[in-house]
């Protein structure tokens, strides 16, 4: 470790640089944040793809901003991704529905 003032080496374990006596920064632990992407792929590869596509690329950036330090960019593109996981769950099951509506009608109407 080196001093963020002077640039000296500083022994590990110390909180003050043995040189010119600032003391060494503390950094907060950074919050876990659950980047959601393993609902996002399943979402891509069971529901709806365009929608597990753009939660996919959020849950991707999740982690990177949370390593550069932007939490709050960590978090909204946490937030964005279980939208769009939502959105493509939403959109497989309404997809859902309205196969089996119409597999159901055309099968009534082939009967008769």
């Amino acid at each position: 470790m080196y001093c963020t003032a002077c640039g000296t080496r500083r022994p590990e374990g110390t909180n003050v640089c043995p040189n010119c006596g600032t003391a060494a920064p503390a950094f907060a632990a950074q919050p876990a944040i659950q980047n959601y992407l393993v609902p996002a792929i399943l979402i891509t590869l069971c529901c709806c793809v365009p929608a597990g596509i753009v939660a996919i690329i959020y849950a991707a950036q999740v982690n990177s901003k949370l390593a550069a330090g932007d939490v709050l960019g960590a978090q909204a593109s946490a937030r964005l991704a279980k939208i769009w996981s939502w959105v493509g769950f939403g959109g497989g099951i309404l997809l859902g529905i309205l196969y089996a509506i119409f597999g159901f009608a055309g099968a009534l109407s082939s009967h008769h």
